[in-house]
């Protein structure tokens, strides 16, 4: 836990020298594209001046001065399968990205979807040292929260406060300054796999770039494409990737949930290519031209060629009804978002006051999907477009970038994360001990 701590401050000390500096990169590993956005920050950088503990509150300071996006290759179900591939894919985008801004950057902050991500809500409370509530007593409240065994092989990617209460009043935002006599927390903590943060920590050195941040791409997604009141209210936003399908809650501007549904865009597309029988680049031109999941009586008439280059005449001058289209379509689509209305149930989203879904990422663009989705998660249902950022281009405005603006928002105004406040001294022995003692007992 405490090597973790540490790599994760050293990340955060990295990404204050980087905007000091003023430039970072951002980078979005999806399966489908890896984005990357240059950011040029103008030195009036908020967060470096306050001491708020809150959600990303207004983005300004930065403007995107260079943008590109590239095929994504050697990622599937948004982790990293083949290195190789991997690092050449990023090295083009950084590098076109680059040529744009004319710089050069050194410094990136990355998002990626799955890797099992798991959450859990823990719970601290301590007495307060002095009659006001100071830095050291957040602190101590946040190593006091008693957090679970989450396993062999997890590591923990987001660990935020969601909400403090001084004796009896709850629903603080920031406690330092108030006077009271006892501190209680509540903190959010996402987990993933440890493999997959330590794969794409081994792509970044590969190419030569140094990781000032990691987020996942659910949260950062929520951050960009919900607006204040559905962040404040509560709200679930479905990041529809290509090769995973993320979806986070949140709830008075900060996330209390977050999970993944391996599948995406990219198994529909393989759906078509089996179904149709043609290559997975013809697939995907034939689902983004003609798609859709809601059939009406035009669509049995409605002809689309299929085209191909097998030198076969008649298999290459096929055509399909738009209506057989969307019978392969649909089953596809209709399981994801089962599988994500039972990741909603398990987390207990009816019980939210609110229950806005908002749909975003590449995959939510296929027509007829919002009224679908309706029917299947039986809430309110639309359609979520990214909030705008000085300078970003008009081909990088789409649901498909949700999480890359996101993570612009996030890298411009971090919320609070336990490893922003010093840890008691006396809290580390007894962290490191008891695992110490664990791995005797598991190893003699």
């Amino acid at each position: 836990m405490i090597e973790l701590y540490e790599s994760q401050r050293a990340m955060r000390n990295m990404r204050k020298a980087a905007m000091q500096r003023g430039v970072i990169a951002i980078l979005d590993i999806g399966s489908s594209k890896i984005a990357c956005l240059v950011l040029r920050f103008d030195g009036t950088d908020r967060s470096l001046e306050t001491d708020s503990i809150g959600s990303l509150a207004g983005q300004s300071g930065f403007r995107v001065i260079g943008a590109a996006t590239t095929r994504s290759r050697g990622v599937r179900f948004g982790e990293i399968d083949s290195m190789g591939e991997t690092e050449r894919a990023i090295r083009t985008a950084v590098q076109a990205a680059q040529k744009m801004a004319q710089i050069r950057v050194d410094h990136v902050i990355a998002c990626f979807a799955g890797a099992d991500p798991r959450s859990y809500g823990l719970a601290g409370k301590v007495e307060v040292a002095g009659s006001t509530v100071d830095e050291q007593d957040v602190a101590r409240v946040l190593s006091a929260c008693d957090v679970p065994d989450f396993g062999h092989g997890r590591e923990v990617l987001h660990a935020q406060p969601v909400n403090f209460a001084l004796d009896h009043r709850s629903g603080l935002i920031d406690p330092r300054g108030q006077i009271g006599q006892e501190l209680a927390a509540d903190m959010h903590m996402l987990t993933v796999d440890a493999q997959a943060i330590q794969n794409l920590a081994h792509c970044m050195k590969r190419c030569d770039l140094e990781l000032a941040g990691i987020a996942s791409s659910a949260y950062v997604s929520g951050v960009s494409a919900l607006v204040e009141d559905e962040q404040e209210l509560g709200a679930a936003c479905i990041d529809m990737g290509g090769g995973a399908t993320g979806l986070s809650i949140f709830m008075k501007k900060h996330m209390i949930f977050a999970d993944a549904v391996r599948m995406g865009g990219d198994h529909v597309t393989s759906d078509i290519s089996m179904g149709l029988q043609v290559p997975m680049a013809v697939a995907e031109r034939i689902k983004t031209f003609h798609g859709g999941v809601v059939a009406t009586g035009m669509d049995d008439r409605d002809m689309i060629e299929i085209g191909g280059d097998t030198g076969d005449w008649h298999h290459d001058r096929r055509t399909v009804s738009r209506a057989e289209l969307i019978g392969i379509m649909r089953p596809r689509v209709e399981e994801i978002l089962e599988e994500v209305r039972a990741r909603l149930d398990a987390a207990g989203f009816e019980h939210l006051p609110s229950q806005q879904i908002v749909l975003t990422g590449g995959a939510s663009q296929i027509p007829g999907l919002d009224g679908l989705a309706t029917k299947i998660l039986g809430q309110q249902v639309r359609l979520g477009r990214p909030m705008r950022v000085h300078g970003l281009p008009q081909a990088a405005t789409g649901p498909g970038f949700a999480s890359a603006v996101g993570l612009c928002l996030f890298a411009a105004h971090p919320q609070d994360e336990w490893w922003d406040f010093e840890i008691p001294v006396d809290r580390y022995p007894a962290r490191s001990l008891k695992r110490a003692v664990k791995w005797f007992r598991d190893n003699w």
